[in-house]
């Protein structure tokens, strides 16, 4: 047993060893015992607010095209080459990473690409991982129910960069302010990326459609089945990566341009009725901008946009307000319902979203507390040509009220309500 002190009197036959950081310990206590395998591959960490299941997800589809056995450790799923397998956290236990890496090592994976959490760099459970790339998105408010400072936050963050060995490269975003302090106390190379500033890798939007978007990247032109600017960011830190990492630019940006968007993220759904639906995971107040101010660029104009959100329950309260705000902002109609409750009453969470809303904001706002019937409100409201975003949710297929998670799909729930539309 490890911990921090040895009790008294406790029995013989039961080993204790006292540790001054018993996560610390426990980290390096699973990495020995299964043979430290992140020293055995190719090990990618992608940290930031938003962004980093899409990108970890493209450069895992990526390098798999490419011919390398890969493996994905992510939000939504942990890959192993073709076989998939559940994933409970985004970033598991220290013991759970190091059995899944020698697996990997087992199964002759080579590289691996992972998400790497505030909370896990917090308590240490990547500490002692071997990572020759570590990537930064951006950052924005989210998790201050942990973290309680945006300072704590970035702070968190900074861990894996600070961490890195000096052969290793620290890849960040440079359009985000904080991009360069994620970096000041690296020993790796520095590399950066950019849309709107200098960089060492630097794109340019050339046009953005809910077919796709078409980029200028390192003076190519490029187009992109992916939607938005935020996914312009996503695909040129996949692009930087894989180049930092030895692949052919050219071939990088063939592979790009065939590439689906990852599930959850900005997924499109079109119906007969001519009614677009999008299903996106943005429960922060970024992530709901950056969608709705995409669907803002690619609509043409005439059409109505009808956001469906909620905020989860046991989180951060503070947010809550904001993206209520961006949402009636952005948008034509908002309908207000449940998302994650957890072990708060759903309707005092919609209460603490609307409370600081304006008169003008609230004429555009109906609450409905049953996330299904506030889908249907949505598909029933929508005439041919309208938007319909699910925000929240995205690949998640339950409800997690009072510590159970109940079976719901927004994309199946969407799916059978534009049939009945």
């Amino acid at each position: 047993i490890l911990c921090n002190e040895i009790p008294t009197g406790s029995p013989d036959e039961i080993a204790f060893v006292a540790a001054e950081d018993t996560n610390e310990a426990l980290a390096r206590v699973a990495s020995n015992f299964y043979g430290n395998p992140s020293e055995k591959l190719t090990l990618v960490g992608v940290t930031g607010t938003n962004g980093k299941t899409t990108v970890a997800t493209l450069l895992y589809q990526l390098f798999m095209k490419l011919g390398y056995h890969s493996g994905l450790i992510s939000t939504i799923c942990i890959k192993m080459n073709e076989e998939e397998l559940p994933s409970t956290h985004t970033t598991p236990d220290s013991i759970t990473l190091n059995k899944l890496m020698k697996q990997m090592v087992d199964n002759g994976v080579t590289h691996c690409f992972m998400e790497v959490s505030s909370h896990s760099l917090v308590q240490k459970r990547t500490f002692g991982l071997d990572f020759e790339v570590a990537i930064f998105t951006n950052i924005t408010r989210d998790h201050l129910d942990y973290h309680e400072t945006l300072e704590n936050y970035l702070k968190a963050k900074k861990i894996l960069f600070d961490n890195l060995k000096s052969s290793a490269i620290a890849i960040s975003n440079n359009d985000d302010r904080r991009g360069m302090v994620i970096m000041q106390n690296t020993k790796a190379e520095k590399v950066t990326y950019g849309i709107k500033s200098m960089a060492d890798f630097k794109g340019r939007m050339l046009s953005d459609t809910l077919q796709g978007l078409e980029m200028e990247i390192d003076h190519k032109e490029v187009w992109f089945r992916l939607i938005g600017e935020f996914n312009g960011y996503n695909l040129l830190s996949v692009y930087a990566t894989a180049v930092k990492l030895g692949e052919d630019s050219d071939e990088v940006l063939r592979v790009l341009s065939l590439m689906e968007g990852v599930n959850g993220r900005f997924n499109k759904v079109n119906s007969e009725a001519g009614i677009t639906g999008i299903i996106d995971y943005a429960h922060t107040p970024d992530a709901l901008e950056n969608v709705l101010s995409t669907i803002g660029k690619v609509r043409t104009g005439n059409e109505k946009v009808i956001t469906v959100v909620g905020c989860g329950g046991n989180r951060d309260k503070g947010k809550r307000p904001l993206m209520a705000s961006i949402a009636c902002n952005l948008s034509d109609k908002v309908i207000f319902t449940a998302d994650n409750p957890r072990f708060e009453d759903p309707t005092e969470i919609i209460e603490d979203m609307v409370r600081s809303l304006n008169p003008n904001e609230m004429r555009k706002v109906l609450k409905i507390l049953d996330r299904e019937e506030a889908i249907k409100t949505a598909c029933m409201l929508a005439d041919k040509g309208d938007i319909i975003l699910l925000a929240g949710k995205g690949h998640e297929k339950y409800q997690e009220v009072m510590g159970e998670r109940m079976p719901f799909d927004d994309r199946e729930v969407l799916n059978r309500m534009l049939l009945i539309k």
